[in-house]
Parts: structure tokens; C-alpha cells; sequence
């Protein structure tokens, strides 16, 4: 659909809730221990060590500071002084706790700080002043490319304060290149571009002389002034650990599908939940078409020390034929935390209550009210990019219309968030968008919000 086309059913849409959005702060709390010094002499050494290595040296660093308890860690990271090259893995791991941060992140605010854009408002928004869009409008990927545009420009239009001139490239021809016109066309921050391996190529070059804020998440650290906002499987990974361990939940069940995205985010849920103190205590390959798999269930579940929670990384209608087998298998009763694909269960699926009690992160625009816009439903029956599986990806577009607006905001005050249609959004020392979603779980066919379920 062409962009002038679509503008009335984003204009209509717009209309259904035009307000302004507000972003939240939250207040700062007040010889080292060994854990500690190893970290520090590590960041110290960052910077020098061959770019293979300094992957591995950073996941080195978060698990040594993951043996502190939250006192130890919040009060070292106070004692930390300016400049110091442990203070982002440190003020990392407090947000990832959901702890207030003792100071901002001393990465750099110029230029998210540009001296040619009007003053912020009293909320701190301060959008740029000729915004570039870099998405894959055409080809394999467009599929993906425009429910992110669609909910960018839902977000764009519902904002009644100044907006930036907007112009899209496409990013068929090489993200590069297209951030290069953007660049010679006199933009002043360039959003985009999508793919994994696209934002790696940007990110690789020594200098950006227009911030980028990529819609992707790459191996390279962001540019300073730049940064990268996804919905990477780890984040799913990632939330469930910290979910599970916020409920004393400590030895794991894993069910994996050999999907790629749900390797990775029990990568990730392992890595998270491992440097906390939780146990992996078995991980079990799920089959594509479900199987009885009670016996190596009961097995896991008889082991030495049992087993707490389960955490299924697979799809919902191969945990709708694994649920019923946890009874028999010794695993009645516990916490059942499941990916984000849950969300996308269908009717058929949920209605025989299968699902009933898994949590799973949802995207907090269904579960509560997001400003300027209308309520998920509302706007499905508005718009077909808002519907079904693209509409993640539409509420993905338009957080990411808000961080181009926010985030000096963000940068400047490290404990500030943006309550956004994904979830509540924040930013790390490195550049990295942080994204607590919102938890539900389904109820037959209806899908209910998890109040108080943070992790």
C-alpha cells in the first residue's frame, strides 16, 4: 500500500487516542570483593584486546558481577568513579535487576545533543529536525519492513507537537549506501536499518557522522551516539530468567524447539539464568510434531535437587500437547514460563484451556493503554499491518518513532523509561535499548495480563 494511501487510515487512527506520551523516571537509591576486581582489571583491558575476543572477555565480565547480590552490586557500582570501564557492565546489570541506577551512563550526549534542534519540552521530547527511515520497502524482506513503517508513521502522525520532515529509503540497493544518501541529503539522525548483518556493516565503520538509532542488534557495539533497539529472540530468554528468579524459581526445566530463534533464546535464558545462581537442570529437544515425551520428562523432574519451572522455547501448539503430560511426569505444579510465541496461539489452540497458567511476555500495548494509540484490537480492525503476527512489528515501529524523539532524555537520565507499545523502554551504557515487556497468560481463548509480574 503506498504511503500516501495509508495516511488517512493512520491519520484515523491517530484520532482514536492523541495524546502526548510521557516518560517516567525513577528516583536513585545511596577493600573490593573479589569478583569485583577480576571485572575491572577485564574492562580495563577491553579496549585493547583483537575484536574475536572481546565478546567473550564482556560475557566474562557479567558473569562475575552476577555473583554479587543486589546490595554488593548497587553499592559498588556508587563507589565507581567517572570514567570508570566497569561502570556500564555494572549499570547494565542494575537495570537488568530492576535497580536504579546511581548515576547516568557516561557515554557521550553529543550527538544525541544537537545544538540545531529546538529546545525539549518539559517531558524531554526533542525529535530530530529531518529524520531518514532505512527499511527493505521492496524485496524478501518488505514482508517484515511494513508493519515497522505503518507503525512508525502511526506514531509520527499522532504526535501533535513538532515533527521532523520524514523521508524512507530503501535499503534493497545496500543499507550503506541508502545511509549514505540519507546522510548527503541533509538528515540529522537516521533510523534503520533492519537486518542483522546490514546493521553490522554500519556499525563497522569507525566514525557515523549522522547517529543511527538500528532496528537490529549486532555483534559490534553501537557508535558513540548511536544505539540499536530489537526484538531479538534473546530478549525473550532473557526476560524469562529474570521473571523465574524474581519467584525464587532456581532449578530449570528447558524444552527447546530446534528453531533457530528458540535456540537462541534459550542461549540466552541458560546465560542469564546460570550467572544468577539458577540451574539448567536438563534440556530437552521438543520434535516439530508433538510426541509423548513423558519419560524423559519424569526423569529431568526425579533428579537430585528436582526442578522448580519449566521454560518451553517452542511453539504453542507443541506446548498445548506437552502441558498435559506434566502431571504424570512429577511436574504438576510448577512455574511454567513460556517465549513471546505464545502470543500468537490460536483459537483453536487455547480454547481447550491447554495453555492456561504459561507466562509469557507479551507486548505491553495489549495489555494496557499506550498514548497515541488506539487499543491493539481497535487497530487491527483499522489497519492490516496491525494484525496478527505483524502486529508486534507495528508496535515495534512505533517505539522505535518514539526513541527518536527520546533519547537524549534517555541518555541524560539513565533511571528515565518510555512507557511503549513493546514495553517499557530504557538504555544501557553501550547503546543498547533495553525493553521490560508486560506478562500475561491465556484463559481459555482470552489472553489476561499478569499483574505485579515484572521480573
Amino acid at each position: 500500500m503506498a504511503i500516501r494511501t495509508l495516511l488517512p487510515l493512520l491519520l484515523a487512527l491517530c484520532v482514536a487516542a492523541c495524546t502526548s506520551t510521557t516518560v517516567r523516571t525513577t528516583a536513585p537509591v545511596a577493600s573490593r570483593p573479589a569478583a569485583v576486581a577480576q571485572a575491572s582489571a577485564l574492562a580495563a583491558a577491553l579496549p585493547s584486546l583483537p575484536q574475536a575476543e572481546r565478546a567473550s572477555t564482556a560475557a566474562q565480565i557479567d558473569r562475575l558481577l552476577a555473583t554479587l547480590d543486589d546490595a554488593t552490586l548497587a553499592r559498588e557500582a556508587a563507589s565507581m568513579p567517572e570514567g570508570d570501564p566497569l561502570y556500564d557492565f555494572a549499570g547494565r546489570a542494575l537495570l537488568n535487576r530492576g535497580l536504579p541506577l546511581p548515576r547516568p551512563f557516561a557515554r557521550s550526549t553529543a550527538p544525541f545533543d544537537a545544538g540545531s534542534r529546538p529546545p525539549a519540552a518539559a517531558d524531554g521530547y526533542r525529535p530530530p529536525l529531518k529524520l531518514a527511515v532505512l527499511l527493505p520497502l521492496t524485496g524478501n524482506l518488505s514482508a517484515a519492513a511494513l508493519p515497522v513503517r505503518d507503525g512508525l508513521l502511526a506514531g509520527y502522525y499522532a504526535e501533535q507537537r513538532r515533527r521532523p520532515d520524514l523521508r524512507f529509503y530503501d535499503t534493497v540497493g545496500g543499507a550503506v549506501a541508502a545511509y549514505d544518501r540519507a546522510v548527503a541529503d541533509g538528515a540529522d539522525y537516521v533510523l534503520g536499518p533492519l537486518g542483522r548483518d546490514e546493521v553490522a556493516a554500519l556499525f563497522r565503520r569507525a566514525q557515523l557522522p549522522v547517529p543511527v538509532l538500528a532496528l537490529n542488534r549486532a555483534s559490534e557495539t553501537p557508535p558513540p551516539g548511536s544505539a540499536s533497539f530489537s526484538l531479538a529472540p534473546e530478549d525473550d530468554g532473557i526476560a524469562a530468567a529474570h521473571f523465574l528468579l524474581a519467584r525464587n524459581a532456581r532449578r530449570a526445566l528447558v524444552l527447546a524447539d530446534a528453531d533457530d530463534g528458540m535456540r537462541r533464546a534459550v542461549a540466552a535464558f541458560r546465560e542469564q539464568f546460570e550467572q544468577r545462581g539458577g540451574v539448567v537442570v536438563a534440556e530437552l529437544a521438543v520434535a516439530a510434531e508433538p510426541v509423548d515425551m513423558g519419560t524423559a520428562l519424569a526423569t529431568a523432574a526425579a533428579g537430585e535437587g528436582g526442578v522448580d519451572a519449566v521454560f518451553m522455547a517452542v511453539r504453542p501448539r507443541q506446548a498445548a500437547a506437552l502441558v498435559p503430560q506434566f502431571a504424570t511426569a512429577g511436574l504438576a505444579g510448577k512455574q511454567l514460563v513460556a517465549t513471546s510465541q505464545l502470543a500468537s496461539a490460536r483459537s483453536d489452540v487455547t480454547e481447550g484451556h491447554a495453555l492456561d497458567g504459561i507466562a509469557f511476555p507479551s507486548d505491553a500495548w495489549g495489555v494496557r493503554g499506550i498514548a497515541g494509540l488506539p487499543s491493539a484490537a481497535t487497530a487491527a480492525s483499522m489497519v492490516a499491518s496491525a494484525r496478527g503476527g505483524a502486529q508486534r512489528l507495528f508496535a515495534f515501529g512505533h517505539d522505535a518513532w518514539l526513541l527518536t524523539a527520546y533519547l537524549e532524555r534517555l541518555v541524560r537520565d539513565g533511571n528515565a523509561s518510555i512507557p511503549g507499545a513493546t514495553g517499557d523502554l530504557r538504555i544501557d551504557g553501550f547503546g543498547n535499548v533495553l525493553r521490560t515487556p508486560a506478562w500475561s497468560t491465556h484463559d481459555g481463548s482470552t489472553t489476561r495480563p499478569l499483574a505485579n509480574a515484572g521480573g
